[in-house]
């Protein structure tokens, strides 16, 4: 009697504990929680917890909730693979992240090795989803593309200007300069200074001296906009007139603050606005009502947990090499960005960069807007 109790409290326990795990999907979010990039890390993180939030409230993954685990990898590749790793002994299925591309790439090696589905909202180098892996996706589009808009608007409208093309030697950075400088050499127009900087710095005089020297007018800058922001202003301070162009990785209000007027004309490349589309309407305010500008990539955050979503209920269950042939297979989905289809690699199947311009907006302070 007493031993077929026990069974009985151990059955009990059982499917109690196997109920309670069943019940939560753990999803990661990866990025720069902290550090001079927070500012997007706190875009992924903020896009994403809304997503989690609004999708169990609509009944969940399959009728499974989310649970969102943060991972701060401070844009660091050595803490990004630390991450994964954690996230891999949490228990993770899906990952929404990371941020920086140099990133991304190490750590996608340990997802797909540990049967995890990484959907990044923010990584545009190439490689990423190059690689042959089953695992990686991204909402974003990809620098090479990028890096093509961008070469031909400095070949149409400063074909007879001295360029410097600058970057922040990482995988990102260099990776989409080289990309803007491919693509504008291909239509003629051939750079008069080519430098790599690091990360962290905050002197750029003997650069700037250098641009000087060269005559330069125009720079195209591939990288992050904390270094982008102080290289405007000293050049403003050091007498070089020069109009600054870079990609999404100066999409931060952030910018304005570091640069000062300085930012005034820079000229920025990323895809149309998706807090301007009537369909993100109802989202955009309630992000605002809750105090926070979903700016850059908070859409494309949110976006990458609806497609993992989408997916899985294509899939008709939550494994992640199934959801991943799902995402490939069954689209376009229905996302806060839009339409989005996914081709073999990954990738989304509708490329869109278009060029902004940094200037005072009605209500005097700086900010981006989209050409006409």
């Amino acid at each position: 009697m007493k031993k077929s109790l026990l069974s009985a409290v151990a059955l009990t326990a059982m499917v109690a504990f196997s109920g309670t795990a069943w019940a939560d999907i753990l999803v990661g979010v990866g990025g720069p929680l902290t550090g001079p990039n927070a500012a997007f890390g706190a875009q992924l993180q903020k896009g994403a917890e809304q997503a989690a939030e609004d999708i169990n409230a609509a009944g969940g993954i399959n009728g499974e909730q989310i649970k969102v685990v943060l991972g701060d990898d401070v844009s660091d590749p050595k803490q990004g693979v630390s991450v994964a790793q954690k996230f891999v002994a949490d228990g993770v299925k899906f990952v929404v992240g990371h941020f920086n591309s140099g990133v991304s790439i190490p750590a996608s090696e340990i997802y797909a090795e540990n049967g995890i589905l990484q959907v990044t909202p923010a990584s545009t180098n190439p490689q990423f989803t190059e690689r042959g892996l089953w695992n990686t996706f991204r909402t974003c589009g990809r620098d090479d593309q990028q890096g093509a808009v961008a070469g031909a608007y400095i070949a149409a409208n400063f074909k007879d200007a001295k360029v410097a093309v600058i970057h922040d030697k990482t995988p990102y950075g260099q990776g989409l300069a080289d990309e803007t400088k491919k693509s504008m050499n291909e239509a003629g127009v051939t750079e008069a200074l080519y430098e790599g900087i690091n990360t962290g710095d905050k002197d750029f005089s003997a650069l700037i001296a250098k641009m000087k020297q060269a005559g330069v007018s125009i720079v195209y800058y591939g990288g992050l906009h904390t270094e982008a922001g102080l290289i405007m202003r000293q050049m403003k301070d050091q007498g070089l007139k020069a109009t600054m162009m870079s990609g999404d990785g100066i999409v931060s209000n952030e910018l304005a603050s570091i640069a000062g007027d300085a930012v005034d004309g820079t000229l920025m490349t990323f895809a149309p606005d998706p807090r301007k589309s009537p369909a993100a309407k109802d989202l955009v305010e309630k992000f605002r009502a809750a105090g926070f500008e979903p700016e850059a990539y908070t859409l494309y955050a949110y976006a990458a947990l609806q497609v993992i979503a989408e997916g899985a209920k294509a899939a008709g269950n939550t494994d992640p090499q199934a959801v991943a042939e799902a995402i490939k297979a069954k689209g376009p989905f229905k996302t806060a960005i839009g339409e989005l289809g996914f081709d073999e690699k990954g990738d989304i199947t509708r490329p869109d960069y278009v060029m902004y311009t940094w200037k005072k907006g009605d209500d005097g302070k700086f900010s981006y807007f989209q050409n006409e």
